[in-house]
């Protein structure tokens, strides 16, 4: 009896795969490519929107900060009063 151990191995069009590898490498040129050109295309009209606006931002958020700010201390001295206000009306 001749038992030889069997070896099978596998065909591969090597031609194939390196096709593959190409048209991938090209795919993922081409995505990269788009994705960059869509990224300038909405980084330069953000800056032509803000270039636009009648008050910059960092001057609308300045406005904003302040007006929050005073509404802040309008309540704290609202709820203060009405806690006086409350306090002094169980004094009496």
């Amino acid at each position: 009896m001749n038992q030889h151990p069997s070896h099978r191995t596998i065909d591969i069009d090597t031609r194939l795969v390196r096709t593959g590898v190409v048209l991938t490498a090209t795919g993922a040129a081409v995505a990269c490519a788009g994705l960059a050109i869509g990224a300038f295309a909405v980084f330069t009209a953000g800056r032509r929107m803000i270039r636009d606006m009648d008050v910059p931002p960092t001057q609308q958020a300045a406005a904003k900060w302040q007006q929050a700010k005073e509404a802040s201390r309008a309540a704290s001295e609202a709820w203060q009063s009405a806690s006086h206000a409350h306090n002094g009306s169980h004094a009496r």
